[in-house]
């Protein structure tokens, strides 16, 4: 006679069964753990879990025939980093993959679990919301959607993902050739560390000119934000004086310096920034604009 298999953890194979799991009951949904442990240190889960480590299929960074890029909802950080697959647009991503955590932590966490779990200081967040990155959801009652990362987040720690749904990849649409990207992050030490401000910036730089921009602020805002203000203007300033590549020892320095001195502080107006045990609301707004000048250096350089 079978013996019954405990229903508050489960760690199916296939993604039909972990759906089915969800749909039966809400469960607290465990991948790399790297989150859910240090949550539940001095708190014991009080739900059933499921364990989707195991799930075929969620793993993985594949190229579509579309030209858009899909990243797996259990790949790691350190899969991320590592891969030679991925254009120019995603080494912000590959560098901030080398920041979460320690190596333990980037072999086991997930892109998908840095996403859900939702915090404003996350790593990767700022990178795949500047990639304009969609979040693939599905239900055993619904089938699946697509969401655009940034509707997604809904909050600090809040998401749009219902209690039946399973994150199952990211998808970053096609990126041009052309694209550029760069991470930088302020910490209270160099490595192993939550920021105190980060930044994520995609510059698509032709003919010399900027023609399109995407600059997000993290860990500064309940949800990390785009400068929206900012990647307006520099594209509108495209054929002005200064802001194109010219002549000089090294192509694209003399845009990078344009564009880095465009940046300024009233073009942050839209973060609301906290004070807290790591930093003061005002040195955060100070080192987020010294951050977006700097990855905005990093990529023209």
């Amino acid at each position: 006679m079978a013996l019954a298999v405990p229903t508050s953890y489960v760690r199916p194979r296939t993604l039909s069964e972990a759906l089915g799991a969800l749909a039966d009951a809400p469960r607290l949904v465990l991948a790399g753990g790297t989150d859910v442990y240090p949550a539940h240190v001095t708190t014991p889960i009080d739900r059933p879990v499921l364990d989707i480590s195991r799930v075929e299929g969620l793993r993985g960074i594949d190229l579509g025939r579309d030209g858009s890029w899909r990243l797996g909802a259990t790949t790691t950080w350190t899969e991320v980093a590592e891969t030679d697959a991925l254009p120019a647009a995603f080494d912000g991503l590959r560098e901030a993959a080398r920041q979460v955590g320690g190596r333990q932590i980037q072999n086991t966490g997930t892109v998908a679990g840095n996403i859900v779990n939702a915090s404003p200081a996350a790593d990767g967040t700022p990178n795949l919301l500047a990639l304009d990155a969609i979040v693939e959801c599905a239900s055993a009652a619904r089938g699946v959607r697509r969401v655009a990362l940034e509707s997604f987040l809904t909050g600090y720690r809040s998401t749009d993902l219902a209690p039946d749904e399973l994150v199952t990849a990211l998808v970053v649409p096609p990126v041009d050739d052309t694209s550029r990207s760069a991470f930088a992050k302020l910490g209270s030490r160099a490595s192993l560390v939550i920021a105190i401000a980060s930044v994520a910036a995609v510059l698509d730089v032709r003919d010399g000119s900027v023609v399109e921009a995407r600059i997000v602020v993290g860990a500064c805002s309940p949800v990390p934000l785009r400068l929206r203000g900012l990647e307006e203007e520099l594209v509108a300033r495209r054929g002005e004086p200064g802001m194109d590549a010219g002549a000089g020892p090294k192509p694209g320095a003399r845009l990078a310096a344009a564009v880095e001195a465009a940046v300024e502080a009233r073009h942050l107006a839209v973060l609301s920034p906290i004070d807290d045990v790591r930093a003061p609301a005002a040195y955060r707004t100070h080192a987020a604009l010294t951050l977006v000048r700097r990855a905005i250096r990093e990529v023209g350089a």
